[in-house]
């Protein structure tokens, strides 16, 4: 038997699977049921709620070809891809690491071919409160006429540093901190 880490073998696969964010959740099924999916996502709150886990669902229900209202298959190659994340139509990329100007330039150079093999191409920035000023406003332009084939998910534990031309152009869901309680009892169903 192989070990796996903890924090991937309890990571979710779909909307059902996060604990502790049903004001989140639910928001977004509805929004794929009613076919309302918004261009960009500002998804905040402490570490380790579920902000870049749900991004990935989110990647996941855009792109997954037997997705019904925003519950993906998790077993197709794309979903399969995305959650091994090795999907060349979802990047994920560390806003700490890659923060400046060249970095945005090079997103928008990207953004402008088609996805390979998916509906979109969907870019999850991970800290994105960690981006220089100039490289949220090399980003903005882009946010403002975005392709139809891009989406964005911007994941930050400090909205407050984030521009507010950028916040003003996104869906934003605050997460709230897990209640241990909640933790238990998913804990307890396996």
């Amino acid at each position: 038997m192989s070990y796996k880490v903890l924090s991937l073998k309890w990571r979710p696969q779909s909307f059902d699977d996060v604990i502790g964010q049903n004001h989140v959740t639910q928001t977004l099924i509805n929004a794929f049921k009613k076919d309302r999916v918004a261009q960009a996502y500002m998804l905040t709150g402490p570490r380790g709620v579920g902000k870049t886990t749900t991004a990935r669902i989110i990647a996941k229900a855009l792109n997954c070809p037997e997705s019904k209202e925003g519950v993906p298959c998790n077993t197709c190659n794309i979903c399969q891809e995305i959650t091994d994340g090795r999907n060349l139509d979802v990047l994920e990329i560390d806003g700490a690491s890659n923060r400046g100007i060249e970095e945005i330039r090079n997103l928008r150079e990207q953004i402008k071919y088609a996805p390979m093999n998916a509906p979109y191409n969907i870019f999850i920035i991970d800290e994105v409160h960690m981006l220089t000023k100039e490289a949220f406003n090399a980003l903005l332009k882009t946010l403002e006429e975005p392709p139809e084939h891009v989406k964005f998910m911007f994941c930050t534990t400090n909205p407050e540093k984030i521009l507010e031309t950028i916040l003003s152009r996104c869906q934003r869901f605050d997460f709230a901190p897990v209640k241990t309680a909640a933790i238990l009892e998913r804990l307890q169903l396996d």
